[in-house]
């Protein structure tokens, strides 16, 4: 089906309603006392008054004519060609709004239920939290043998069009080197890790990464997680130069870890004047980019 436009969305829609009630197959199954009873115990209902006295509980009324899971054939209504054409201009998004449903009577044992469908209309285009869309709504009438109604329900739903995937953010521009020694760190901080450099050989922790242990010279290197919490060991608010992608001034910072280590990060979510030495911290990730996380610290709830 071709898209079409919003105008022609109302025309279709206005010569769909003009169509009225249309019904559909009766159900496949009369009324019958096992579904009533599965239906009371799934919805809690101790009422004994439906299997006392052969009636359906009201709010069953969809149930007797659904289709099944396995149904190879649908009755056409005149809802079905305005979701399609729908879908066809990129309206493709759909959410429930609005089920209201009147009760005439009782269904009965034994009766078979027929429903009949009508469009009652189109509204729209609307701006909502979910994207621009229009709101459609039907009426169905459910009718016992004798063509007396049993049940009425209004449904409408909203037919989006979903938002375009978010745009990539710009690349931060004071990017970290990352090579074979740190890439474990930066790997860590995209998945929310603060890892410590140790020695694969002596057990020895050391930050920044290098290439060989300090006190016994192996190359070979593992990892360890650091709890997250710090202290803060020394501090230098920065106001001037301008940092590219930075709005000054910040905090930049030493945090001593318990590990026995040493790390360099920005202090958030505090007011520079209150930030001081000795302060308990713990580590946050902020991510500056769609590849780079940073981990900053911030003040440990007491």
């Amino acid at each position: 089906m071709s898209a079409l436009t919003d105008e022609e969305l109302h025309e279709l829609a206005a010569k769909q309603a003009a169509l009225g009630e249309l019904r559909g197959t009766p159900a496949a199954d009369p009324v019958n006392v096992p579904m009533i009873r599965h239906w009371l115990a799934a919805m809690g209902d101790e009422n004994p008054v439906y299997l006392e006295r052969g009636l359906a509980p009201p709010a069953m009324a969809q149930v007797w004519t659904m289709p099944g899971l396995r149904a190879t054939a649908k009755d056409r209504s005149p809802v079905d060609d305005l979701m399609n054409a729908l879908n066809a201009a990129g309206y493709t998004g759909v959410v429930a709004t609005n089920c209201e449903q009147t009760y005439h009577r009782y269904a009965r044992v034994g009766e078979r239920l027929t429903p009949a469908t009508r469009l009652g209309g189109l509204a729209g285009p609307k701006r909502t939290a979910l994207g621009v869309g229009f709101f459609a709504t039907w009426y169905i009438t459910w009718y016992a043998e004798d063509d007396e109604p049993v049940t009425e329900m209004l449904f409408r739903v909203l037919k989006f069009r979903p938002r375009a995937k978010q745009e990539p953010r710009q690349p931060y521009p004071l990017r970290p080197a990352v090579n074979q020694d740190t890439a474990f760190f930066w790997e860590g901080a995209r998945q929310g890790e603060l890892r410590v450099q140790s020695c694969a050989d002596c057990g020895l922790l050391r930050h920044p990464p290098g290439p060989l242990c300090p006190q016994c010279r192996s190359a070979n290197r593992s990892y360890v997680l650091a709890s997250g919490l710090g202290t803060l060991y020394s501090y230098v608010v920065h106001h001037r130069p301008p940092v590219p992608g930075r709005q000054t001034p910040f905090v930049v910072a030493v945090v001593e870890l318990p590990e026995g280590v040493r790390v360099v990060g920005n202090v958030v979510d505090c007011p520079i004047e209150e930030v001081r030495v000795g302060m308990p911290l713990r580590v946050t990730y902020r991510p500056m980019d769609d590849d780079l996380v940073l981990p900053m610290w911030t003040p440990e709830e007491s």
